[in-house]
């Protein structure tokens, strides 16, 4: 008698970084001393041990950190040999004129088939119009042009670059990542709210709940602050437009990997079998070309 399968869950959003090889020079910050280690898989398996409605850890996506070439063809040569990641979200320069060349060596070099996106930290750019410069635009041609997607990280306050790229790109899908990182802190929403439902007009605009608490204050929030960001991103985008992510490491300064999948299953109480499914499988298997995740 053969088994069923348990349901998997994908985390569409974490990070690795082994400090031996690559340094990380955003660790610096003082407020980031606990998680400026190495991470690697093995620490993620043995970290994200809480499961989310009844599933458990299945496939990743692992996204770049920084700016650098070489960083990506680590985690597409990793991800060759690591199971449990099925694809990358890597960076290239999309302002240079090379663009094509450097993202065609990337799909022919070593775990080039698990590119499946790239990402630029806009939030770091102090140009309001990063996204739409036309250098800018040509490198993001030359992405849709090789069937890739884009991971979009803004501030809410960026969000309006994000709605005008949806605009100019109607064919090229995109995710906000990290739910174009509202103020939970503060528990300013109103600009976000409207913001993220006008983005979230546009089909092709999918999103990550994901980093969420580190949004909120990490020693003291609640599921209640998480709880008026999850109800938004929910009538906005519909959960087969909405992926889980976890944002580990990162997420360690404000409670961690199982803490916050303990809140997403809180989060999903009430929703459907279909409704669970999508947010903790299929947006994210669909969106990343994911294999073999049933």
């Amino acid at each position: 008698m053969t088994s069923t399968p348990a349901p998997a869950l994908v985390d569409a959003h974490h990070h690795l970084w082994d400090l031996d090889r690559r340094p990380q020079p955003w660790l610096d910050d003082p407020t980031l001393a606990s998680i400026s280690r190495t991470f690697t898989p093995d620490d993620l398996r043995t970290t994200a041990t809480q499961p989310i409605a009844g599933r458990r850890l299945h496939r990743t996506v692992v996204v770049q950190c920084i700016p650098d070439v070489p960083e990506t063809e680590d985690l597409l040569a990793l991800a060759q040999q690591e199971p449990l990641i099925g694809a990358v979200v890597g960076w290239a320069d999309l302002t240079s004129p090379t663009i094509g060349d450097v993202l065609d060596r990337l799909l022919a070099g070593p775990g080039g088939g698990r590119l499946r996106s790239l990402r630029h930290l806009v939030q770091g750019e102090t140009d309001p119009g990063w996204l739409q410069r036309p250098d800018v635009e040509r490198g993001l041609a030359a992405v849709e042009g090789r069937g890739l997607s884009y991971d979009v990280l803004v501030r809410s306050h960026q969000l309006d670059q994000a709605t005008a790229l949806a605009e100019r790109f109607p064919d090229l899908p995109q995710v906000l990542d990290h739910a174009g990182k509202p103020d939970i802190a503060r528990g300013e929403l109103a600009d976000w709210r409207r913001d993220v439902q006008r983005l979230a007009a546009h089909p092709q605009v999918f999103c990550k709940v994901s980093g969420l608490i580190t949004e909120a204050d990490h020693a003291t929030w609640t599921i209640a602050d998480i709880r008026p960001v999850w109800d938004v991103l929910f009538s906005a985008f519909g959960p087969d437009r909405l992926m889980f992510g976890s944002d580990w490491p990162v997420a360690n300064l404000a409670g961690g990997w199982n803490r916050w999948a303990a809140t997403v299953d809180e989060l999903l109480d009430g929703c459907s079998e279909s409704e669970v499914d999508a947010l903790l499988r299929g947006t994210a298997t669909a969106f990343y070309r994911l294999t073999d995740i049933r």
